[in-house]
Order: C-alpha cells, then sequence, then structure tokens
C-alpha cells in the first residue's frame, strides 16, 4: 500500500458543489439535499 493508496479523492466538483449550495438559498430542504446525495449533515455544513 503506497502513498497514493492513503490519498482521499474528491467526490464533486467545484460545479457539483456550488449547485448544491444555490438550491439550499433557493430554500430546498436541506434533508432533502443531503439525502439525495449521500452526504452527512455535518458535512454540508462543514
Amino acid at each position: 500500500m503506497g502513498k497514493e493508496d492513503a490519498v482521499k479523492r474528491k467526490r464533486f466538483s467545484v460545479e457539483q458543489i456550488v449547485a448544491v449550495l444555490k438550491q439550499a438559498e433557493m430554500g430546498v430542504p436541506i434533508s432533502a439535499l443531503i439525502r439525495h446525495l449521500g452526504i452527512a449533515e455535518q458535512t454540508f455544513y462543514r
């Protein structure tokens, strides 16, 4: 197991993250967004 194996890869692109944040600003419930994305609520607010 090399150093490359230990590095985590980003799951979402910058464009995807921006789109989700815009949806949240427009009033889409956070619970619905995080369920759709498969992330924890703590991750969303981070």
